[in-house]
């Protein structure tokens, strides 16, 4: 931990109360701001959990809505492999590849001064070798300066989260409905309905936990389940579609914010329609444009 450095004011004789009320303000804005910048890390996020604090998490795939999202409080950005369907067009997160996954989390890093940036490990880097698990998440941590991976899986994948611990690389585990099997699946409903899923699932979550995950994403499970999960371990859930029983909430950005119109789960609230109002400001530069009516005089040179 750095020492902190107390700096006192040295106000020059005869200066009047007026300018010393002003920078004594100056100087406890100037100290509140660099309060509100610290860094959310792992420790955080279970300092949150310990005091029944909840984590706010959104996806984040670029620079510019890095840098709204981060300014906004968000404590955890998400760079999600669900970048595949909402800025690619794929009908599943599976096509998406490390690289381009790293040029995400790259743009996503470099508009963030505060929140934590987790990455997720794409179909194909990961599973069933735990030396390709190592090497996919070091290429992550070192070519795009993020905080952290997940990763989807419980008992089969344990093995990969210690070796990707034995770097330094902090995880976070995914349990629930898992994107990336959605062909073992077959369905987007909700998991862990039947006793014996449900018994895996908590099973699993408690081998994560021991593994070395320091968060768990919980996903379209039922609520009394998830909350059951969250009480039985010490790190915190993010939930989607989980129910409010546990540590934090995730959504996709582009669906929260209404960018896309063709998705209506029963766990999406919209905060803004994007969609609507993004197409009538366009429709209305095209007919500036057109009728000539843009750009007028105050907009030339």
């Amino acid at each position: 931990m750095q020492p902190r450095i107390l700096t006192a004011i040295i106000l020059p004789v005869g200066m009047n109360s007026i300018r010393c009320k002003n920078k004594f303000n100056a100087y406890l804005y100037a100290m509140s701001v660099h309060k509100e910048l610290k860094k959310i890390t792992t420790r955080t996020l279970q300092e949150l959990k310990i005091n029944g604090e909840k984590i706010a998490m959104l996806t984040a795939y670029d620079y510019s809505m890095a840098r709204i999202l981060d300014e906004a409080g968000i404590d955890v950005l998400l760079v999600g492999d669900s970048a595949s369907n909402v800025m690619a067009g794929h009908e599943t997160t599976l096509p998406i590849t490390l690289n381009q996954m790293i040029y995400h989390a790259q743009s996503v890093v470099r508009g963030v001064s505060r929140a934590l940036v987790v990455v997720d490990l794409p179909f194909g880097s990961y599973q069933g070798n735990t030396k390709r698990a190592l090497e996919s998440s070091i290429r992550i941590m070192k070519e795009s300066g993020a905080h952290a991976v997940k990763l989807e899986g419980g008992a089969e994948v344990a093995d990969s989260i210690k070796r990707i611990l034995t770097a330094g690389i902090p995880v976070m585990g995914h349990l629930g409905l898992t994107p990336q099997s959605i062909y073992k699946f077959g369905t987007y409903n909700v998991r862990a309905k039947e006793k014996a899923e449900a018994i895996k699932l908590k099973e699993d979550a408690q081998i994560l936990e021991q593994a070395g995950c320091f968060s768990l994403v919980l996903e379209k499970i039922p609520a009394n389940l998830a909350t059951e999960v969250t009480q039985s371990i010490n790190i915190p859930t993010i939930g989607i579609g989980a129910g409010s029983g546990v540590d934090g909430q995730v959504l996709v950005s582009h669906d929260m914010l209404g960018l896309n119109k063709g998705f209506h789960p029963r766990f999406l609230r919209r905060y803004l329609d994007l969609h609507s109002q993004i197409l009538e400001a366009v429709n209305q530069y095209s007919r500036d444009v057109k009728s000539g009516s843009f750009p007028n005089e105050k907009e030339q040179y």
